[in-house]
């Protein structure tokens, strides 16, 4: 099958995992506030599927998302997988009966978290796992050895290939990487928010991927009126200039763009394959001081 090349092209996780710069965030094929199942089953069945369909080779997902729903469907979906594709995972936060997060990042809740992840998606081994750490506000900072040490130990049990951390400080990044190799850090960042610049830069430097969540949010209504200012010049919306912009920011960033939609998931692919003018990049550049 011919796709439509992607925004952004590929990049190489390591030597025998390339990916897709757009790829797709799984998290919001769960009901409301991520939990339980969706409205409408077959829609999303039908998205993650249409996510291979565009040539999408990079789905970020976690069991925890549901709980376990949102890979059951993926499972649903596209079982058996395709070589080409990789699904991203997570451990280190659970879910309580009020939707809440709480953190489980003891040793044993770090193996459970990788034993349901694998069930739940069909593997025998997982391609990427994401150490998360923080708390439900962001980062937090405190040592990560003990958790991260566990998901090592598994990764040589042959139940993982490759390692990330999510929601983590810079030191928390130095302190996994003292530890094992890692191919990705995932935080929260976008056009407005950018308090890991320095950090995005580094790890470019190292051949790291930097993966954005939270693209289009917490922007100062200053902020969000330059967003939009950019889209009506363009004609297009605010999510895919956000989108465009992160995907020229740096080479090493990749994008999981996530929705429960078929058409939204389109518009994003479209949408983040926008050509900026030096005069638009620089313009969004700026608010990140508005």
């Amino acid at each position: 099958m011919t796709h439509t090349p992607l925004p952004g092209g590929t990049f190489n996780l390591a030597d025998d995992l390339v990916v897709t710069r757009f790829g797709y965030g799984a998290m919001q094929l769960a009901g409301p506030n991520v939990m339980g199942p969706p409205a409408d089953h077959d829609e999303a069945v039908r998205v993650p599927r249409e996510a291979v369909e565009l040539g999408i080779t990079n789905i970020d997902t976690s069991d925890v998302y549901g709980p376990y729903v949102t890979n059951q469907l993926i499972k649903e979906a596209l079982h058996p997988y395709s070589d080409s594709l990789h699904i991203i995972t997570k451990v280190g936060a659970q879910r309580d009966a009020e939707g809440g997060w709480p953190i489980a990042r003891s040793p044993q809740q770090v193996r459970d978290g990788i034993y349901s992840n694998l069930k739940n998606l069909g593997l025998d081994v997982l391609d990427v796992v994401n150490m998360r750490a923080g708390g439900p506000m962001g980062p937090e900072p405190g040592s990560i050895e003990e958790a991260f040490s566990t998901l090592v130990e598994l990764q040589e049990q042959d139940l993982i290939r490759h390692l990330g951390v999510s929601n983590v400080t810079p030191d928390q990044v130095a302190e996994a990487k003292a530890i094992a190799p890692i191919v990705c850090v995932q935080n929260s960042y976008n056009v407005a928010n950018r308090y890991d610049d320095a950090l995005i830069d580094s790890l470019a430097d190292e051949g790291i991927a930097y993966v954005p969540f939270f693209p289009l949010g917490g922007f100062s209504p200053l902020q969000s009126d330059v967003l939009s200012a950019v889209a009506t010049r363009l004609e297009t919306t605010p999510m895919s200039v956000a989108l465009a912009w992160l995907l020229r920011r740096s080479p090493n960033i990749l994008l999981i763009s996530g929705t429960s939609s078929v058409a939204h998931l389109r518009e994003n692919a479209a949408g983040a394959g926008l050509a900026l003018s030096e005069a638009d990049y620089a313009q969004l550049d700026a608010i990140t001081a508005s």
